[in-house]
């Protein structure tokens, strides 16, 4: 069954909506201003508690917490990533360059900020693959590998200080950053990493953190390589120095990663019907720190092992804030791949879950984290993808799994500690090759994203090539810049189209794609779908010129002709006999303009700016020559569909002063009706509009 529309309104221009329909202009807004100003800074208790539970989550959501429901689930996932956590942050504090307590530290206290700070039910935080790849390569720039070191020796814990000391100060300004951004509102800058950048990028760092783990699953003692092309540096080295790999070493890789991947897939195969996921990593550690101190294999091949570790918590301390200059700029990377890591999981789990989280809230949460922990010896921290997963997989409801997090780890750091001293580094490497499955997988989207975006797609490849074979760094940053330079092409090379009406409706449609749509007759109907700035006015005017035939050369022709129509009709003989002979100047110059207006049989151009989001000077500045012209011309231009922002910074360009304020519709069918009711008739004091 088919309806119909039938609609009977006077024509609306935009003076005569805004007299009708809109807002009376605001006399008292200074005073709404010094109020609302006055009320912000207002001290009051209700205005301190809300200022207290906004900026400390906790004691928004603990008071409503639903014990009986939640606390089973926030328990088991909370122990489950607790587990996970011990294994996975000895192994990522290899990546960062220091030595594996100090990863036991990251998994600490970043866990229990965030869950005071944090608005993200399910997010997990702790040591990441991607971060700890960034920071660890800062770590080497400042503070090199030596090749030859006794692990034992005084030189070697003073090393070990100064590396940490590079790492936490990373910490701090990551921090620093992140809390200047809070207080800033600069939260949005996160989403100039677009989805293809970051699963590019995410990808991409996975493979130099395989490469980078290479060396310590073959037992093989070589410089960290750093800075461009660091990936087939390492890659390189590790083929030379391939005669020198420890049997033994490449022997317990090979059988930790026989154990792991298989055991890794059936949790994630089965994830559904286990209730928590097996603990294969702390498993792994247990058994090979056992065998290792059974059979002496230390003493014996000459296995590297993770050596001391300290029971106990660590002592605050002061970072190494003399490098800030020398880290700045590596810093701000880590700050804003860290917290678009972390924005992008909370989102995706508050979406999957039904509530919301706060961007900027989640700024000041792992600001703090990050800057709080650094005083205990922790390097940058993030939300880790493989933990948050598990975490809602295993059950969890609310942050207070942090809480349970946090003990595991703790009596790991007071008690258990010193138990792993001999647990073989090979073993961590092969725990950290393991994590990067789902990183590794980001290729199964390229298909997709071929399929809907060409452009996404180039993007993602672009980002991928420069961060493998550049550096992590300079990758990113091309990766964005990239991004970028494609939105500005999108936005300078904007289709330019003639709208036809569809027959007895007020439906305008580009005729490209609707060929039984009509022109009106008179008219030209043309729509721009995007800005018009600096960048692509020259391509704006090139196209609407070729859509309404008007060449320069036309232009002066059909000026010159309507001049000289002008001067012929103000004299007062139109026609005189000079010498017997009738002068015919006027008759020929009057069939020239005519023939010309014929030709083109164009009287008005109406310009749809329904889909203009924005204008500059630049854009507002041609709009008025291009008045100009066609006014030269005697073609009439109207506009319609303009936003209020455009309209503003048009008529602030002095549009209004080369154009009738009444020729400015609400619509395009006003403007059509208005233009067609003017051709038939003189205009009257009231015009309506049927459909």
């Amino acid at each position: 069954m088919s309806a119909s529309v039938a609609v009977y309104r006077d024509i609306f221009t935009e003076d005569r909506f805004k007299q009708a329909y809109g807002s009376e202009e605001d006399t008292g807004g200074g005073v709404r201003l010094r109020d609302k100003l006055a009320g912000r800074c207002r001290c009051s208790r209700e205005a301190f508690l809300h200022l207290l539970r906004e900026r400390v989550p906790i004691f928004r959501w603990l008071p409503r917490y639903k014990l009986r429901k939640w606390i089973l689930g926030d328990t088991i996932a909370g122990l489950t990533v607790g587990i996970l956590h011990i294994p996975q942050g000895m192994a990522f504090a290899l990546l960062t360059s220091v030595a594996p307590i100090f990863g036991l530290y990251t998994s600490f206290f970043p866990v229990v900020l965030y869950m005071i700070f944090g608005t993200g039910h399910h997010v997990s935080t702790g040591t990441f693959a991607v971060v700890s790849l960034m920071t660890g390569s800062v770590v080497e720039q400042l503070v090199p590998t030596p090749l030859e070191m006794n692990s034992s020796s005084p030189e070697a814990a003073g090393f070990e200080a100064q590396r940490i000391g590079v790492a936490s100060a990373v910490a701090l300004l990551s921090g620093i950053f992140m809390i200047c951004m809070f207080a800033l509102h600069l939260g949005f800058l996160s989403t100039y990493l677009s989805e293809p950048i970051v699963k590019a990028f995410i990808s991409a760092a996975a493979f130099h953190v395989t490469i980078s783990q290479l060396q310590s699953m073959l037992g093989l003692r070589l410089p960290r390589h750093t800075g461009n092309f660091s990936f087939f540096k390492t890659l390189v080295s590790v083929m030379e120095n391939l005669p020198h790999t420890n049997t033994a070493e490449l022997i317990i890789s090979l059988v930790s990663l026989a154990v792991l991947v298989p055991v890794k897939e059936i949790n994630v195969r089965f994830r559904h019907r286990l209730r928590t996921p097996i603990p294969v990593e702390i498993l792994t550690v247990i058994i090979a720190t056992c065998v290792v101190y059974a059979s002496s294999l230390d003493s014996i091949y000459n296995i590297e092992i993770v050596g001391d570790i300290p029971a106990g918590f660590p002592r605050p301390q002061l970072p190494a804030i003399n490098t800030f200059p020398a880290i700045a700029g590596d810093t701000v990377a880590i700050t804003l791949v860290g917290y678009a890591l972390s924005v992008s999981l909370a989102m995706i789990y508050a979406d999957k879950h039904g509530y919301s989280i706060q961007p900027n809230q989640e700024l000041l949460a792992h600001g703090i984290s990050n800057a709080v922990s650094a005083f205990f010896t922790c390097f940058p921290s993030s939300a880790t993808l493989a933990t948050t997963n598990i975490l809602e997989s295993a059950g969890g409801h609310t942050q207070l799994c942090g809480l349970f997090t946090s003990l595991v780890v703790l009596v790991v750091l007071l008690l258990i500690g010193p138990l792993f001293y001999f647990l073989p580094k090979a073993v961590l490497a092969c725990i950290n090759v393991t994590s990067l499955r789902q990183m590794l997988l980001q290729f199964q989207d390229l298909p997709e994203l071929w399929r809907i975006s060409k452009l996404d797609f180039m993007v993602w490849i672009v980002t991928w090539l420069s961060v493998v074979v550049l550096n992590v760094d300079l990758g990113l940053a091309i990766g964005v810049i990239f991004s970028m330079m494609t939105i500005i092409c999108r936005t300078q090379r904007v289709a330019c189209s003639v709208l036809g009406r569809a027959s007895n409706t007020e439906i305008y449609r580009p005729l490209e794609n609707h060929n039984k749509c009509y022109e009106v007759p008179g008219v030209k109907i043309l729509t721009y779908n995007g800005p018009i700035y600096y960048g692509n006015r020259s391509f704006f005017r090139e196209q609407m010129s070729k859509l309404l035939g008007l060449t320069p050369e036309k232009i002066r022709r059909r000026e010159k002709a309507k001049k000289a129509l002008e001067k012929q009709e103000s004299e007062t003989v139109i026609c005189t006999v000079e010498r017997g002979i009738a002068n015919t100047s006027f008759s020929s110059v009057s069939d020239f303009f005519k023939s010309e207006a014929s030709e083109n049989d164009l009287e008005a151009v109406l310009i749809d700016c329904s889909s203009v989001i924005f204008i500059d000077v630049a854009g507002a500045r041609l709009f008025t020559q291009m008045c100009t012209q066609c006014q030269k011309i005697g073609v009439s231009v109207y506009l319609a569909n303009c936003n209020e922002n455009v309209l503003k910074i048009m008529t602030s360009s002095g549009l209004m002063s080369h154009m009738n304020p009444q020729h400015i519709f609400v619509t395009v069918h006003d403007a059509v009706t208005y233009i067609q009711q003017q051709k038939e008739k003189p205009p009257e004091n009231t015009s309506t509009v049927w459909v």
